[in-house]
């Protein structure tokens, strides 16, 4: 899939939304991607998580997982694609975590990925869940990555779109500057 077609699916799915956002970073942003609205529509996520799973086809993955809530379609759609498991890490006391069972063998090849990647906070935190597991990283994905490229992961890293959409703090922010309060959309935020 090519970065237009991915960016028309949110465009037409209404999920690239507009406006003021505090994201889950921290961070405000005039642009939203809202992959719930995509991820809704199975035939979709389906076609654009192969499409990701189409970057690792190659790298002998044993597993997929993603930070929930928002990674767990992606991680899903992700394994079916490449035929093997599908797990999600889950916040407990503000850490992430394995849970419901989820095990990662000792050595056992990962693929984590993500709806969308800002900062990789949350991607980065998968990584050491993994690690933690005794799991090898091989790689990260995301639908997304509205860094522009820059996030850092510390592994090889792939995008179905790159985006260069400007965030800002809080104290810099020019939206907050000119009296508007930012809405905090997503999974860690209101509905």
């Amino acid at each position: 899939m090519t970065q237009d077609e991915v960016l028309g699916i949110y465009k037409r799915t209404g999920a690239l939304l507009t406006g003021h956002f505090l994201l889950s970073s921290g961070l405000h942003s005039e642009q939203y991607l809202q992959s719930a609205l995509v991820l809704q529509l199975p035939d979709i996520a389906t076609k654009l998580c192969a499409g990701l799973a189409g970057h690792f086809k190659d790298e002998k993955i044993a597993a997929v997982i993603a930070p929930a809530l928002g990674g767990v379609f992606v991680s899903h759609e992700t394994a079916r694609a490449l035929g093997v498991r599908a797990l999600f890490a889950e916040r407990v006391n503000g850490e992430l975590t394995l849970r419901r069972g989820f095990m990662i063998k000792p050595g056992e090849r990962v693929l984590v990925v993500e709806d969308v990647i800002t900062t990789g906070k949350s991607t980065k935190e998968t990584i050491e869940v993994v690690k933690k597991a005794g799991g090898v990283v091989v790689a990260a994905g995301s639908l997304v990555d509205r860094s522009g490229g820059k996030a850092e992961l510390g592994v090889p890293y792939k995008s179905l779109v790159t985006l260069n959409v400007p965030t800002y703090t809080p104290e810099a922010c020019p939206l907050c500057k000119a009296g508007s309060a930012p809405v905090k959309p997503g999974s860690r935020g209101l509905k």
